[in-house]
């Protein structure tokens, strides 16, 4: 007999059978500001469960008989708060397709948009996104209560039909965090998906001490798959997740977390984790209470060469998962252990169907790099996106790019984008260049980026908020980086300070639901610069 699917509601329904006194979530409370002493207010499973059931019954009664069951409803809220998870899994349970927004999309016409290539049928929104909602837009309004504001009475009304869950039925729609044309990709999750993602968890989740609960970080906003998926995967186990009053959390706030929380599994994206990181080199207790966690997990983008040997310098048990939007968070995982030459490879996940596929190259075209494969995801890897996110021969082309280090084991490589061809078709590894720039020039640098695409060479865009003077400044990065480089071929290299080009800090182009600097439209943006540039000559 075949297994059941797994997914969001059935997974809440064994967990809070199986741990029903347990705690699944630690909210931040007032009562701390008063007693001095940090305090969070415990939600058990079974409250959860009681919860979504009676936040079900209320959705089902305000959408009944206006949106036909099964239908597509939008849902523009934050994401962040014990409310907002109700609320999502009160409208899936209710028998709806939740198309999920968060507060990084503030335009409401790229919302109707996306609501109409969805073919949603209503829209809910909370407190924070209603004033933006305008007369325009084509579908029921609805409001999310506060919970505490629901009829309990409901709670005597029979439960809704639960909803259709074969596995080639629509379980939640997110989209993608960059922007294809002005407007980001639907990405569609069916419970075959669904499925996958949860039975990820057992190569990412399991607790070590079967006999005590896990405490791990609550990692972002439920309208994003990171969240979403690190709860179905921690459901599974009993873990609870402990939320800071901001994301991403203060250094003083992780510190009251690991103290008096029992945090003792932290997942953070890893652009955030480096920020404790820094204030760990300056203060032994914080670097003892991150040495002295269970594991540290970094997601969404590798830690810099130089965070990542310093937290392993440091005896600090860091685990760096990789993975996507579109698959359902992780593919690949890193090895782990005390070997210093292998702990930071990656082996993909098991159980599933990936390839790694050379990067096409012809006899004339030289690489400066090691031999390219990128990650393709199978069209029978049960984490397979839906077929709109395809390529043409069936299979999802991931984009990202790795080096193969030894049998089954990968470093990451950068995107595809990231290996810009240059003016004569040649490969320029741009994050070797950014990398060494963050390394070597420290506080001269809050972010970089280098372009340069069809171009002689690279140009170094540089945020920054030093108070150098900017012809002084350029030549202190080149004078920093010029060794890096003075072993590179040209058409990879940085080859003056002219080609360093500074503006304010935070002003590049970014994708929206992580912050990283996008190249393209950094490309797109400064066009005539760069044409006036290369035009002068290096």
């Amino acid at each position: 007999m075949a297994l059941s699917l797994l997914n969001h509601l059935n997974i809440l329904k064994d967990s809070s059978e199986r741990f029903s006194h347990r705690a699944v979530f630690k909210i931040p409370s007032e009562e701390s500001t008063s007693t001095g002493i940090p305090h969070w207010e415990t939600i058990t499973f079974k409250q959860f469960y009681d919860d979504v059931e009676l936040c079900a019954k209320y959705w089902a009664r305000e959408l009944g008989s206006k949106v036909p069951s099964n239908s597509v409803v939008g849902m523009w809220i934050g994401g962040f708060t014990y409310s907002d998870v109700l609320h999502i899994y009160g409208v899936s349970r209710a028998g709806y397709i939740p198309q999920l927004f968060s507060l990084r999309l503030p335009n409401p016409v790229v919302i109707y948009e996306l609501l109409a290539k969805a073919n949603a049928s209503a829209l809910v929104c909370d407190s924070l996104t209603s004033g933006f909602i305008d007369g325009n837009c084509p579908i029921p309004v609805f409001h999310t209560p506060l919970f505490s504001e629901i009829d309990v009475a409901l709670s005597s009304e029979p439960a809704p039909l639960f909803p259709a869950c074969g596995p080639s039925d629509c379980a939640f729609i997110f989209h993608t965090s960059g922007s294809t044309s002005g407007s980001p990709k639907l990405v569609p999750c069916n419970y075959r998906w669904l499925d996958a993602v949860a039975r990820k968890a057992s190569q990412t989740a399991v607790p070590r001490d079967s006999d005590r609960q896990d405490v791990s970080t609550w990692l972002g906003s439920m309208c994003h798959i990171g969240q979403t998926t690190l709860l179905i995967s921690l459901m599974q186990y009993g873990t609870c997740i402990i939320q800071p009053k901001r994301i991403p959390c203060a250094t003083e706030e992780l510190i009251e977390m690991i103290t008096f929380g029992n945090l003792n599994r932290l997942w953070q994206f890893a652009t955030f984790f480096s920020i404790h990181l820094k204030a760990a080199r300056k203060d032994p207790k914080l670097l003892s209470l991150l040495v002295n966690l269970e594991e540290v997990t970094t997601c969404g983008m590798a830690l810099s060469q130089e965070d990542e040997a310093f937290a392993y310098q440091s005896g600090i048990k860091l685990k760096n998962i990789f993975g996507s939007t579109e698959c359902g968070g992780t593919t690949l995982v890193s090895i782990g252990g005390n070997d210093p030459t292998t702990r930071h490879h990656l082996r993909p996940l098991q159980g599933l169907s990936y390839a790694f596929v050379p990067i096409a190259s012809t006899a004339e075209e030289h690489q400066s790099t090691a031999r390219l494969f990128e990650l393709v995801v199978l069209s029978d890897s049960g984490d397979c996106p839906d077929v709109s996110l395809r390529q043409s021969d069936g299979h999802f082309h991931t984009g990202d790019l790795f080096q193969e280090v030894g049998l089954g084991s990968y470093v990451f490589a950068g995107r595809d984008d990231d290996w810009i061809k240059t003016e004569n078709s040649l490969r320029c590894d741009t994050k070797s260049i950014e990398d060494n720039a963050r390394a070597m020039c420290g506080t001269l640098i809050s972010e970089c980026i280098a372009v340069g695409t069809g171009r002689p060479s690279p140009t170094l865009f540089v945020e920054t908020n030093s108070e150098l003077d900017e012809s002084k400044l350029k030549r202190e990065i080149f004078r920093k980086i010029r060794h890096f480089h003075s072993r590179r071929y040209i058409h990879e290299s940085i080859l003056s300070p002219r080609m360093i080009i500074i503006v304010p800090k935070g002003t590049l182009p970014r994708t929206a639901s992580k912050g990283n600097i996008r190249r393209k439209a950094v490309e797109e943006a400064y066009k005539s610069r760069l044409d006036e540039l290369y035009a002068s000559g290096n």
